[in-house]
């Protein structure tokens, strides 16, 4: 979820306010970008979506490396403004493409909202669905398997959006996505920033072939994936 700001004089137009299990949720319109606000903090917007779509291409490229399979399954942790699921849905390698959101609001603004122009031929897409939930309890409950999960629901592995992510970096949380993963499967990790110490975590978990690759911006630092290779 890059960090982006607008140069637009105009002040940000709210589009839709919603108040959920997790907080205040906003959709707003800043000239021509479209914003995803989260309790006050900014999340995300459609000025690029470069790194969102390197997210998913770095998943199939780790795939790819290590021997590669039909049709894999991916998951999505997080549908944000759309660049990754409308990305894998373009991509005919992938097969199923599940996306875990937790936000009813965002799923809302999707399927017959604003950011439907994103995303309504990826969710036309046979392969495609969404799974309302949330992801740190997804990892540990589903009994589903994936040969790739991206994740790209907070700002990093340090920098999460709710307290009770921060979890799913963990040790603990990190044996719920290897769990998830067929073995050889791929974790990917979206991040505003690189995180060594995260990179030392996905390793004493078991992940192979960790490596963090960065995605040039328009403005700032590099946003990085983190991507690592599970056992098997």
């Amino acid at each position: 979820m890059p960090l982006t700001t607008h140069d637009s004089p105009e002040a940000p137009e709210v589009l839709d306010r919603r108040e959920g299990p997790y907080g205040e949720v906003v959709l707003r319109r800043h000239g021509t970008l479209l914003q995803i606000i989260a309790n006050g903090c900014f999340l995300m917007d459609t000025s690029d979506g470069r790194s969102e779509r390197r997210l998913v291409d770095a998943a199939a490229d780790a795939l790819t490396a290590s021997g590669g399979r039909a049709a894999p399954h991916l998951l999505i942790g997080g549908l944000g403004v759309g660049f990754s699921l409308a990305h894998a849905a373009a991509d005919p390698r992938w097969g199923r493409i599940a996306v875990v959101e937790r936000e009813r609001a965002i799923i809302d603004w999707h399927r017959a909202g604003p950011l439907a122009a994103l995303s309504a031929d990826a969710l036309a897409d046979p392969r495609a669905e969404i799974v309302e939930a949330d992801l740190v309890g997804y990892v540990n409950e589903t009994s589903d398997t994936y040969d790739a999960l991206c994740l790209d629901i907070d700002n990093g592995p340090g920098w999460t959006v709710t307290e009770g992510n921060d979890g799913l970096y963990a040790p603990s949380g990190l044996a719920g996505c290897a769990r998830l993963l067929r073995p050889g499967g791929v974790l990917a990790v979206w991040s505003a920033q690189p995180s060594p110490e995260f990179e030392e975590t996905l390793r004493n978990a078991g992940f192979q072939q960790v490596r963090t690759e960065e995605i040039p911006v328009a403005r700032g630092v590099p946003d990085v994936v983190h991507i690592g290779v599970g056992p098997g």
